[in-house]
């Protein structure tokens, strides 16, 4: 999953960064909040967590401003704003939850399960296609009888693709559930990942789509015969 982090406090960022990346995740953080909107209305990510106090644009005006837009990211407001009528007002501009300092970071944790369940309708046992099912909490994936435990970054390739069956990824979406800012793609890292997936869930439920990307075949991941 792809995080976008607005955060100013930055010994307080760097700790949720630790903990975020540990549950595999693909984490970009930021401290101010012009460049948070610019980020959130102009590129992918599958959860944000924001601060509401920040340099240059506060963070309501940043939800506000995405949701004017169609952005429909899922938002948790994480702020030291305790009074009630902050909370109503973050709910109310398009917030998915809002969680106050100071906190426990495993119910950050849990409220992140909670909220990205709701928004990509993720069940709690986990992703389902064919006979693939993908836990995002345990990272394992499920086929038939066996079990494996992914590597990081074939996890986030599966996990996307996964909740996307039958339709095309493009490289560029790809590669952004692998790597943040702070890091470089390498030139063909994305399709060594797909190879070594293919082995784990048969080579024709993940098709190349010549010059765009890539797309996971629910029928072939189901078991159907291959098309000749």
């Amino acid at each position: 999953m792809r995080i976008l982090l607005v955060e100013d406090d930055h010994h307080l960022a760097n700790t949720m960064l630790d903990m975020l990346r540990d549950d595999q995740n693909t984490v970009d953080w930021l401290d101010d909040g012009q460049q948070a909107m610019n980020a959130l209305i102009n590129e992918h990510f599958d959860l944000a967590i924001l601060d509401l106090t920040l340099p240059r644009v506060d963070g309501l005006d940043i939800l506000k401003g995405a949701r004017k837009q169609g952005i429909q990211t899922p938002v948790i407001i994480l702020t030291a704003r305790a009074d009630l009528d902050e909370k109503l007002n973050g709910l109310d501009a398009g917030a998915d939850d809002y969680l106050t300092k100071p906190f426990a970071m495993a119910e950050l944790k849990a409220r992140i399960r909670a909220v990205t369940r709701r928004g990509t309708s993720v069940p709690q046992q986990g992703l389902t296609v064919g006979q693939l099912v993908l836990n995002p909490e345990s990272g394992q994936l499920i086929k038939g009888d066996e079990t494996i435990t992914l590597p990081r970054s074939e996890f986030q390739i599966l996990y996307y693709l996964m909740r996307h069956p039958d339709q095309v990824a493009t490289r560029r979406r790809l590669e952004e559930q692998l790597y943040g800012w702070d890091q470089g793609a390498e030139s063909n890292a994305l399709e060594v990942h797909i190879h070594h997936l293919r082995r784990r869930v048969g080579k024709a439920s993940i098709r190349t789509i010549r010059g765009v990307g890539y797309l996971l075949d629910s029928q072939a991941a189901a078991g159907a015969p291959e098309c000749p």
